[in-house]
């Protein structure tokens, strides 16, 4: 039987197995794609929540085309997209959705992850926020063309048949908005977008990271699929609530068949619905970002766990890396 080992060289120990993991997690940089991956994965998920929720909750200027019995709930919406276009009606818009993760969500996750790992020391929640605010306003700018896109894919099956734009795909919707509308139609709305963008990564990414920090140093939980979950839950919750106001504001200006600037836009929704079409919608909406972010995490926690078996460094990660 080994006799125990003295206490100082057991911390002494202690603090090499500390210093060789802390060097680890300070060379660890993973792939930039590893984001719009994951992102990927997870709107190939939630894409019929996406679809569902912007038919049944549509922006003013669309409810005064709407039919009189067209389904006014998401599970109405959802029964009648099923009955008429069937199983693939629910992936309508798909590939516009999958580009603008390939462009939004790749730079802003790409961009976040470069700073956190070129980070001399461990980042606060305040510099996580700003990290993650400045990859989020780049992800807005670069991700706009085919946002615009999705949403107008998304929001076409709902238009009366003589106002659809019927795009084929994504490829087919970015050439005929540029030779139809001008270059400029790619980035129309690109300034409330980028603003829901920061909003949107400073919220979801940075609260994440705090979350999921907060539960491995307080709770029992390690880092595991039940602590993915409930910090990717939470995140979803913050960053709907955050959102909310800009995100109403940016599908209107996108899916609008008219140039209307910001103030005008604010001035005419705040007279006909008051205050509350800042959170108009917001249960639809953690009902398809809960998931999505949820979704989005998982995700990404696997790549990462799978890229750091593949290079032989799965042991001796810190927590969170």
């Amino acid at each position: 039987m080994s006799s125990p080992q003295p206490q100082g060289q057991q911390e002494k120990q202690n603090g090499s197995s500390k210093k060789r993991r802390g060097s680890v997690n300070k060379n660890l940089r993973y792939p930039f794609w590893f984001g719009g991956s994951a992102s990927c994965f997870a709107a190939s998920v939630t894409h019929p929540l996406d679809l569902v929720k912007v038919q049944s909750h549509p922006p003013a200027v669309r409810l005064q085309t709407r039919s009189a019995d067209a389904p006014k709930s998401m599970l109405g919406t959802f029964s009648h997209i099923l009955k008429s276009d069937g199983m693939l009606g629910l992936y309508s818009g798909l590939s516009a959705s999958l580009l603008r993760q390939l462009t939004y969500s790749t730079t802003r996750f790409g961009i976040y992850e470069h700073l956190k790992a070129t980070s001399t020391t461990a980042p606060t929640v305040p510099v996580l926020i700003a990290m993650a605010s400045t990859s989020g306003f780049l992800g807005g700018v670069a991700g706009n063309p085919a946002d615009v896109l999705n949403v107008r894919m998304q929001h076409d099956a709902a238009l009366p048949k003589a106002e659809r734009r019927n795009y084929k795909n994504a490829i087919d919707g970015l050439i005929r908005m540029t030779r139809e509308e001008g270059a400029k139609s790619l980035f129309r709305g690109v300034w409330p977008n980028s603003m829901r963008a920061v909003l949107m990564t400073a919220s979801q990414l940075a609260s994440y990271d705090g979350f999921k920090a907060l539960l491995l140093t307080h709770t029992p939980l390690t880092d595991n699929l039940t602590t993915h979950f409930s910090a990717s839950i939470m995140a979803g919750f913050v960053a709907t609530t955050v959102c909310s106001p800009v995100d109403v504001i940016k599908t209107r200006i996108m899916s609008s068949q008219e140039s209307k600037g910001l103030a005008k836009l604010l001035a005419d929704v705040y007279r006909v619905e008051g205050v509350g079409w800042m959170f108009r919608g917001w249960v639809p909406s953690f009902i398809r970002l809960g998931p999505h972010t949820v979704a989005t995490f998982l995700f990404l926690e696997q790549h990462k766990k799978i890229y750091r078996k593949l290079k032989g460094i799965d042991e001796g990660i810190p927590p969170g890396a």
